[in-house]
């Protein structure tokens, strides 16, 4: 297993009164393989990645309990210089706005060639910055190299993003919302780029999205993730054929689906009532029996478990078992 994350918790705050924003999160991710991080914005899954390379401050984050293992080794006993080598080498990162990860200051060029510098010093050369820039489907590389972030689109300064964290050959890429500020179209060009990238370079994914239309043709296993904790995890085919949990089949409603033909009905979204509760006030129970339309007095009372072996769900009252869903793929 390349990477693993066992019952990892992280707090903010003090231990006193501590913000829990992950709370006994695991996970793994296989060599080579994709794996999809879903739930709504303030679920905890930007925190959960920046945990893998231990990137919060520490403080105001607390790492309160579990461990990140990567390649078999556990990364929160990693001295500074083992935990700079594995950010970028082992570990990359693409982040939602490039806008905000680009230097304003600095030439594209410059930027890309800097990653190269940091970890591939012998590859740092004008030729391979410009290599990546092509490889990641920036229009005419060596007209943009001199460019600065501002002089570009949105869809560019993502692909310039995506090749900076390529220039480090990571083991483990993670996307985090890598599309949300670009329109359709770009959209599905850069996911169409990651695909080929991954199948060229053997590389792994960690997709982390709000929208569970993105999940299916890209991720082989999917991650459901509400108030800092799993609700509900298995092979991207169950999950999305036959979700279990309330909040998985609230997310796929929540998918906007075009009339087929003519005389089809467009139907009204389907929204999830309510918000994701705030990590400090946290309700009893079930995290999301607020806003659960299954909810029954025992879910106001204790939290169900993750149960299950492949296929998961953390919930009193599933709506389908993991038994059930696996006869009625048995019977298509």
């Amino acid at each position: 297993m390349l990477l693993e994350v066992k019952n990892l918790s992280i707090w903010f705050g003090d231990r006193e009164r501590p913000v829990r924003a992950v709370d006994g999160v695991s996970l793994n991710i296989a060599a080579g393989s994709t794996v999809a991080l879903v739930g709504e914005s303030g679920s905890g899954k930007s925190v959960t990645s920046l945990a893998l390379a231990r990137l919060l401050d520490e403080p105001p984050a607390i790492y309160a309990g579990g461990d990140v293992v990567f390649e078999g080794r556990r990364v929160f006993a990693l001295g500074r210089r083992d935990l700079q080598r594995l950010r970028g080498a082992g570990i990359s990162y693409v982040f939602q706005d490039p806008s905000s990860s680009l230097n304003p200051v600095l030439t594209i060029g410059a930027q890309v060639r800097e990653s190269l510098y940091l970890h591939r010093p012998q590859d740092d050369t004008r030729a391979n910055a410009l290599q990546l820039l092509e490889r990641v489907g920036l229009p005419d590389p060596a007209a943009r190299f001199e460019a600065y972030p501002h002089q570009l689109s949105g869809g560019q300064k993502q692909r310039v993003a995506i090749a900076m964290a390529l220039a480090c050959r990571p083991r483990l890429l993670v996307a985090d919302e890598p599309t949300t500020a670009l329109d359709v179209t770009v959209q599905a060009q850069i996911l169409a780029r990651l695909v080929a990238l991954q199948r060229e370079t053997g590389m792994a994914v960690l997709f982390i999205t709000h929208n569970l239309g993105l999940v299916a043709g890209l991720a082989d296993v999917v991650y459901v993730m509400y108030a800092g904790r799993i609700v509900e995890y298995g092979a991207t085919e169950d999950v999305l054929s036959t979700p279990g949990h309330p909040y998985t089949r609230g997310l796929l409603d929540a998918v906007p689906r075009l009339a087929r033909a003519p005389g089809d009905v467009v139907t009204r979204l389907a929204g999830i009532p309510g918000r994701v509760p705030q990590a400090a006030h946290l309700p009893p129970g079930c995290k999301f029996n607020p806003r659960c339309p299954r909810r029954a007095e025992r879910c106001d009372q204790t939290e169900p478990g993750l149960e299950g072996t492949a296929w998961a769900v953390r919930c009193w009252y599933p709506l389908v078992s993991e038994t059930s869903a696996r006869a009625s793929r048995g019977m298509r």
